[in-house]
């Protein structure tokens, strides 16, 4: 199939449609405006429907009434914005509905500023809103990444009837790559949990919550760890023989790609374990990394540690794990090399 040079905002949006989705409703805020404006225009093209809420909170409700009929739905923010979603977020999983969300991660706290960062970890991986849920969450590292995982949330959305995640940041929403685009895929409203007016039989209505389940405790608990242990993804570069294994996602997993070719080319073996989901963390990969490692890098775009603690646990502290911290700003490649080569000279 041809290939057609996108923004990474634009790719998302276009993947989205293309996945099947027919309803977005969500509130501008950089870095992701370009998915409502590319949307405004696409999905009516697509005889979906697109509504600029007034704002998030109006937005995420809008997207829980669309899952809750049977449709493809989806909104998508970043910084502060996405801190709104998260209630109904709760709820969504609550009522065990399907959707997507898209955060294009903004960097600080707060307000914050539009700067590229990865400081909404915690917040994806850990729920977020409130109550006994999780989401799974997709961190693609190109735009071409993005365009594949979006069939793949809302795929994995339907089968386990949960929320899914794509984690992306302004870097690689904001970039142009050359992208192949899918098929467009039709996706059947009728579900058999979809309540669309029906009446009678064996019809079972959706309702706010799930916990007139009989024995809820089990049946959540059962749920997740299917998820956690069927939905891991990564990729490893190297850690075969690796001496030190950097781990990072996103727009820094690129870089640290880079610090690996650098290193391996001076004889210095460096190794890259690339989490694909971020929950559930890839924990299955750390099997593959040398048992002899010396070290583990945390690389994130952040000022305060965050993917750090599941590194930890996932490789149960058999080597020592140090951290990496961005900022808002991407490091070089050979900054990296530098911190891991002192970090071997310690172990020494």
């Amino acid at each position: 199939m041809p290939r057609r040079l996108m923004k990474g905002n634009d790719a998302l949006s276009e993947a989205a449609v293309r996945a099947g989705c027919r309803f977005f409703g969500g509130y501008p805020i950089t870095p992701q405006s370009e998915i409502l404006e590319y949307l405004s225009w696409r999905l009516p093209e697509a005889g979906g429907t697109f509504i600029q809420a007034e704002s998030e909170l109006s937005g995420i409700n809008m997207v829980y009434g669309a899952a809750a009929a049977g449709f493809r739905a989806m909104t998508s923010s970043s910084g502060p914005g996405y801190s709104l979603l998260q209630e109904g977020i709760s709820y969504i999983a609550s009522a065990e509905l399907p959707a997507v969300f898209i955060d294009v991660q903004r960097y600080g706290s707060g307000l914050g500023d539009i700067f590229q960062a990865q400081s909404d970890y915690w917040q994806a991986t850990r729920g977020g809103g409130h109550g006994d849920y999780r989401t799974l969450v997709y961190a693609p590292a190109s735009v071409q990444e993005g365009v594949d995982l979006i069939q793949v949330a809302f795929d994995k959305a339907d089968q386990y009837r949960n929320p899914c995640q794509i984690l992306s940041d302004a870097s690689i929403a904001q970039m142009m790559e050359p992208v192949t685009l899918p098929e467009m895929h039709e996706h059947d409203p009728n579900a058999d949990w979809a309540v669309r007016g029906k009446r009678g039989g064996d019809f079972k209505r959706v309702t706010s919550t799930m916990y007139y389940i009989e024995d809820f405790d089990a049946y959540i608990k059962n749920k997740y760890d299917v998820m956690a242990e069927q939905e891991q993804r990564w990729e490893s570069v190297l850690v075969e023989d690796a001496d030190l294994v950097l781990v990072a996602y996103g727009i820094s997993s690129r870089i640290c790609k880079e610090a690996v070719e650098i290193a391996r080319a001076q004889g210095i073996r460096l190794g890259l374990l690339r989490p694909i989901t971020l929950w559930p963390f890839p924990v299955k990969g750390f099997a593959e990394v040398n048992p002899d490692v010396k070290a583990y890098l945390s690389v994130e775009l952040t000022s305060l540690p965050k993917m750090e603690d599941d590194v930890k646990l996932a490789c149960e502290m058999k080597a020592p794990v140090e951290k990496f911290l961005g900022g808002a700003n991407i490091p070089e490649s050979t900054a990296i090399v530098e911190r891991a080569v002192s970090i071997l000279k310690e172990q020494r």
